[in-house]
């Protein structure tokens, strides 16, 4: 029996559990009126029991371990990765084995499980992707590239995004949803908001980063009306970065400069040996114990807000204990890399290698900002390739609605997104 044909069937047979749990547990419940709705927590045990003594959740530790290994390798690009989450969802010890040998996309560049979009990118080459626009519907959705074609349209889905415009600034509404995005669904994962002149941007993770000092508290309580939840769902609102774009009246100065303060990611994540601390496990965090402290949009885009962003957690001790923690707490600074001015073709430019093909507005490449230190190179000794001058994330338009995003590490694909949804904000003030 092949791999594929173990999989199809491991799918097919959770399939048909779940279904006959499913037609056992209706006969047994004769409740009716606003009580037919309600589960009790015995059939919530159910179908996990029928699963875990199922023939597939009892293989021998070794051989699940050999099966996931192989398919792990066979079936490494989508669609056909597929095999590779539904095994995963068959029971608690597959899924287990899956997470230790599925690798993060931090050192396996692949994107398996929805936890991926807020993992940091691959290490040694950028993953890439695209992003289709609707004007009319004002939405946006992130694909990941299948083939290395530019105006392909076929691709993986990642996340979605719509754009509302408020009286007082813009917000994207990013959900892991194609089509239900708002902030009521339970696919809702952050969102972008602007000022009113779209030169400086927020972006919100439900999540909290490892550093909780530098995030807001969490937002507006989710309200939906519906008989079967609580009509107030907290969900986090927490400030992971900020994005400022200089002011540029009349384009005197250039082409757009942007700055991303990365709250989420530390300064020492480029160094040897770095990381990017407090990676979550899960997507869609759901914690009753968030408040319900609304912020006002006053406050959000005060200077103390946009201007003291490296500022520290408040530390004890003396100027050393200061001096060390702040090397290790300090935001990472991303920049846009500087396009150089084309005497022949009379205009700016920069080299995306050839996954950008229309010259825009929008066009950008982010660095690190946080340049450390060193002398000037001489002929005979270049200077060595860092994470440093390494581009971190480039996007870029191709064709009508059509844009091509590559991250990497130590973005995230949400992180990513984000940025360059603030590329599509209407600028008045900066070109």
């Amino acid at each position: 029996m092949s791999f594929r044909s173990i999989v199809r069937d491991v799918r097919d047979g959770f399939g048909s559990l779940s279904r006959r749990s499913f037609d056992v547990r209706l006969p047994g419940h004769h409740h009716r009126g606003k009580s037919h709705g309600s589960v009790t927590d015995d059939s919530h045990d159910q179908p996990a029991v029928v699963v875990q003594s199922s023939r597939w959740a009892s293989l021998p530790p070794e051989l699940l371990r050999d099966v996931i290994k192989r398919l792990e390798t066979s079936e490494g690009t989508w669609p056909a990765r597929k095999h590779v989450v539904a095994c995963a969802a068959v029971c608690r010890a597959w899924r287990e084995m899956c997470k230790e040998i599925v690798r993060n996309p931090e050192f396996s560049g692949k994107i398996t499980f929805p936890v991926s979009l807020k993992q940091p990118g691959h290490r040694d080459g950028p993953i890439q992707c695209f992003i289709k626009r609707d004007k009319s519907k004002l939405t946006y959705h992130l694909f990941l590239c299948l083939s290395p074609a530019l105006l392909v349209e076929n691709g993986k889905f990642l996340l979605s995004a719509k754009r509302t415009r408020r009286t007082t600034c813009t917000e994207y509404i990013i959900s892991i949803d194609a089509d239900n995005i708002s902030r009521s669904s339970g696919t809702y994962i952050g969102k972008l908001r602007s000022n009113f002149l779209g030169t400086r941007f927020i972006i919100y993770d439900t999540q909290p980063p490892y550093n909780n000092a530098q995030i807001s508290p969490p937002g507006r309580s989710r309200r939906f009306y519906s008989k079967k939840v609580s009509p107030k769902v907290p969900t986090g609102s927490y400030n992971i970065a900020q994005i400022s774009y200089e002011l540029n009246v009349l384009g005197t100065r250039g082409p757009r400069r942007m700055h991303c303060t990365m709250h989420s990611i530390p300064t020492s994540s480029l160094e040897t040996g770095g990381s990017v601390p407090g990676q979550p496990e899960i997507l869609l965090p759901r914690s009753l114990e968030d408040s319900f402290r609304s912020v006002s949009l006053s406050s959000e885009f005060s200077s103390s807000r946009f201007f003291d962003v490296a500022a520290g957690p408040p530390r004890g001790g003396g100027d050393d204990d200061v001096e060390g923690e702040g090397k290790d707490n300090c935001p990472l600074i991303l920049r846009n890399k500087a396009p150089r001015w084309h005497e022949q073709l009379q205009c700016w430019c920069l080299n995306f290698r050839g996954r950008v093909t229309v010259a825009s507005v929008k066009n950008f490449q982010l660095i690190a900002a946080n340049q450390p230190a060193a002398g000037a190179p001489t002929p005979s000794q270049p200077p060595p390739q860092s994470d440093h001058d390494k581009i971190i994330l480039q996007f870029g338009k191709v064709g009508k609605d059509m844009f091509t995003m590559d991250y990497r590490y130590p973005l995230s694909a949400f992180q990513a997104f984000a940025i360059c949804l603030s590329s599509f904000d209407t600028k008045l003030a900066c070109e």
